[in-house]
């Protein structure tokens, strides 16, 4: 069934203006020989996770890559929130008090925009709100970096691999530049991230997992990343995942999470993982270079 588009005030869902454009930052993922520094949920550690703010705050820390999570709400509107339900990071309980279990996929579009996003990390962000997938994309361009868009739970939502596509495809995102080295698409789900390399070839795809090696070949069809958590990670299967070329005619890449210490991100780094997302990303950059 299609979606029905509903109209927001961009003001009310972004709680912030744009500022002038931040200068570009760092190449922190050009900096020696080392994995690429991905800011997880923006940087999460230091703003609320996928907030506008915290994708500012890693283009502050000198970060170029961001990551995210995408959801749909019940009138069809895509938002950047992690959690299928918005109790942790949002002031939904009190706002919606008879409203439980406060999934995302039960509340409108404008009855989100309604919801403090910020105030439960600090006072100082009292007020963020939580983006639409159009804002998060639109900020991301203008702060100059780039985007690791995970979609999230996508069996809860029912086509929206090609709606995310839509989106991007609106915004811009899909054009020769950003699909060359700005974006990377990934999930927990293998049939939707085959799915969004069905719909959209030219795209970069990421597998969320640790696949067994015997299952490699499979995976490499239309996924050209294998992005496990750190604790599953060993130097020999980093080693098997390159040794396959992905769709896109490329060894298959190794992104790492969730890295917060130095002795974890020296750990994994010396695996030759080629990523490695971090809600502290500036103390994986320290550690690693």
């Amino acid at each position: 069934m299609p979606v029905r588009a509903v109209a927001v005030t961009t003001t009310a869902l972004l709680g912030v203006a744009l500022t002038a454009p931040l200068s570009h930052a760092r190449a922190d993922e050009a900096a020696g020989d080392g994995p690429l520094v991905v800011a997880h949920r923006g940087a999460s550690g230091y703003a609320p996770e996928n907030t506008l703010a915290a994708v500012d705050r890693a283009a502050e820390l000198g970060f170029r890559w961001v990551e995210n999570d995408v959801q749909r709400t019940r009138d069809g509107e895509l938002v950047v929130l992690h959690d299928e339900s918005l109790a942790r990071t949002t002031d939904v309980e009190e706002v919606f008090p008879d409203r439980s279990p406060w999934k995302v996929k039960d509340f409108t579009a404008a009855e989100i925009a309604r919801l403090d996003a910020g105030s439960w990390f600090g006072s100082e962000y009292a007020g963020a709100r939580v983006p639409t997938l159009e804002q998060y994309v639109n900020r991301v361009d203008h702060n100059h970096q780039k985007l690791l868009l995970e979609l999230k739970s996508p069996g809860l939502y029912p086509g929206i691999e090609r709606q995310t596509l839509k989106v991007l495809a609106n915004e811009g995102w899909l054009d020769r530049r950003h699909v060359a080295g700005r974006l990377v698409v990934q999930s927990f789900d293998a049939d939707s991230i085959r799915t969004v390399h069905e719909l959209k070839p030219a795209v970069k795809t990421g597998f969320l997992g640790t696949p067994a090696v015997s299952e490699l070949p499979a995976y490499a069809e239309f996924a050209d990343q294998i992005n496990p958590s750190h604790s599953s990670l060993s130097m020999s299967y980093v080693s098997s995942v390159h040794a396959f070329t992905g769709p896109h005619g490329r060894p298959l890449e190794v992104l790492t999470w969730t890295v917060n210490d130095a002795e974890t991100a020296r750990r994994v780094a010396g695996y030759e993982v080629d990523g490695i997302i971090s809600n502290k990303p500036d103390v994986v950059r320290d550690a690693v270079d």
